[in-house]
């Protein structure tokens, strides 16, 4: 899914949305959450997941090419761990969807 398309189910499940204004709402809440992240902050989506920042220390790694060895600095990157709720619905799915397709 993209941002397109979850602008196009907001925009169809609420009739009261414009167009514009459901692609302002979903453009806001990801603006606030890569604001949080950035701020080093945990967000917390109850039955969703959360999303926090992951230090990845330096190290030195290779370019394929030359083969010489290159110094890696110090990165911090979103991580997302999914909630139990959401790893329950998307396990239950699956299982329907694959018993679905099974032959018999």
């Amino acid at each position: 899914m993209t941002r397109s398309d979850l602008v196009e189910e907001l925009a169809a499940r609420f009739s009261q949305l414009t167009h514009r204004d459901a692609e302002y709402a979903v453009k806001t809440i990801l603006d606030a959450m890569s604001d949080a992240l950035v701020r080093g902050h945990r967000i917390e989506i109850r039955g969703f997941g959360s999303f926090s920042i992951n230090r990845r220390p330096p190290r030195m790694g290779r370019n394929p090419r030359s083969g010489e060895s290159v110094a890696i600095p110090e990165k911090r990157v979103p991580h997302f761990k999914p909630g139990k709720a959401l790893r329950e619905a998307v396990d239950a799915r699956t299982q329907v969807l694959l018993s679905a397709s099974k032959p018999e």
